[in-house]
């Protein structure tokens, strides 16, 4: 039980500092936690609310707390490990991609049952909206009736369009209702994207690290990959990029310029406009992989960078797989100057994407649920990102370095030189630990003592033992 002694000699106010900092100590308060409220700690210790706003003052200017606006104080993670560097991509040509059999053992790990799921990037799923989502599909199923079990039109259900329009128009943006193509999750998103700009041996350029799913795409059809130089804080290195237009013949480019997966490093408005102009002056058609914008953690939501498109030659991927419900398989394409090929392309492989799913987010989105799913998901993938940031540098040996993602649901961790990082992925899955080993973000496997894990997942005791036994796995192998 809290207490103070109100006869000692210390000051009130210290005491709470003191009391507040050895339950930080001792792991009651772990790094993300929200302390309690002036008025709830007040009501506990019986002392003044001001006492305890000077005393939660003082542990703020000590580093341990931090205020966040409207919301309260928060135990902060510590300096933790140093933060991942960035990996020279200079004089690399375009290359074929070769990590399919490494994705499939991931992807069989993933799904094995009774394995911590730490290589599934579910960022939804840490705050799940399953009840919410549940009402209203019964209210849908009631109302449609034998309609929701139809087949959807090819371009998607209107109403869910037009509600994908508000939107963007909410972001200060014009997409009109028929400029999106729902998809079946993300995935076919990017894969009509790619499909509709390139083809077979075309080169496509991409982050250094990418998202693994991309790269994926890439091998499947046939075209090559060219990794540009990414910074783990401020996202794709422009200069880069400009040098690899005047020396390949780059197709096309597909980058997640407003959330990174898996740096977690976001780009201002002002870079993405640069980067859009400087595609254009090439001809050369952007992809934007946006599926990850409405989760940063400060709330912010970075323009989409078809905003910025003077000839329509940016198409934007984006998905409820991240924010809502992976296994709703509801994702969008806005598809500029290729919408005819890509509508016909949507036709061709999938026909339409499911209608009840779409009915149902349709209310969703009206309801203003949407809205309170992302408010109330985004702190706490925050708080997670925090706490294992905190239990890697605790329990991860010396050399390791860690990035500080802006947004999103996963950590990208540089290991020590010399750890393999397939080798780890092995031990780590007979011990029941799935993670992403980092030779899958690239095309030419080069991120071997690098590995991705999600904090998607409601935080439990089980998830910090998986990290403690992570960390003496790489400990063992350094």
């Amino acid at each position: 039980m809290l207490s103070i002694d109100k006869n000692a000699d210390d000051f009130l106010y210290r005491q709470v500092v003191e009391l507040v900092s050895g339950q930080i100590e001792a792991g009651v308060l772990r790094p993300g936690d929200r302390l309690p409220s002036l008025r709830q700690m007040s009501d506990r210790l019986s002392v003044s609310v001001p006492t305890v706003r000077q005393a939660y003052i003082e542990l703020e200017r000590q580093a341990r707390v931090e205020s966040r606006p409207q919301s309260g104080f928060y135990v902060r993670a510590g300096e933790g490990n140093p933060i991942v560097r960035l990996a020279s991509c200079r004089n690399r040509r375009p290359a074929r991609v070769r990590c399919r059999s490494v994705i499939d053992r991931v992807y069989s790990g993933i799904h094995t049952p009774g394995i911590v799921p730490f290589g599934i990037a579910n960022p939804s799923m840490a705050r799940p909206a399953a009840k919410a989502l549940n009402r209203t599909m019964k209210r849908v199923m009631s109302r449609a009736e034998e309609r929701s079990l139809e087949y959807a039109p090819t371009d998607g259900e209107p109403a869910l369009r037009r509600q994908i329009a508000h939107r963007y128009f909410e972001l200060g943006g014009r997409v009109d209702a028929d400029d999106i193509i729902i998809t079946n999750g993300g995935q076919e998103a990017l894969a009509l994207a790619l499909m509709a700009v390139a083809g077979q041996g075309d080169v496509i350029a991409v982050e250094s690290p990418t998202y693994h799913g991309a790269l994926e795409l890439i091998e499947s059809l046939g075209m090559l990959a060219l990794e540009i130089e990414t910074c783990p804080e401020e996202g794709l290195m422009l200069g880069a990029l400009e040098q690899a237009l005047a020396r390949h013949e780059i197709k096309a480019c597909l980058f997640a310029s407003s959330l990174n997966n898996p740096l977690g490093s976001a780009t201002s408005d002002e870079h993405r406009a640069a980067l859009v102009g400087l595609l254009e002056d090439h001809d050369v058609p952007l992809i934007e992989d946006d599926v990850y914008a409405d989760l940063m953690f400060d709330g912010s939501r970075p323009k989409p960078a078809q905003f910025f498109s003077r000839k329509g030659q940016v198409l934007t991927v984006g998905s409820f797989s991240k924010t809502v419900a992976p296994g709703y398989r509801i994702g969008w394409l806005v598809a500029g100057e290729h919408e005819e090929r890509v509508r016909r392309l949507k036709r061709g492989l999938s026909c339409s994407s499911g209608m009840l799913q779409q009915l149902t987010l349709v209310d969703f989105l009206a309801t203003g649920e949407y809205e309170r799913q992302i408010r109330a998901l985004r702190p706490v993938l925050k708080c997670n990102a925090e706490r294992m940031s905190a239990l890697v540098a605790r329990h991860f040996p010396a050399g390791t370095r860690v990035s500080k993602p802006r947004g999103g649901s996963v950590l990208w961790l540089e290991l020590p030189r010399g750890v393999d990082a397939d080798e780890l992925f092995e031990r780590a899955l007979e011990r029941g630990i799935s993670i992403c080993p980092g030779t899958i973000y690239s095309p030419t496997n080069r991120y071997s003592n690098f590995i991705r894990l999600s904090f998607g997942h409601p935080w439990s005791e089980a998830l910090e033992e998986a990290i403690a036994v992570l960390g003496r796995l790489v400990a063992d192998a350094a």
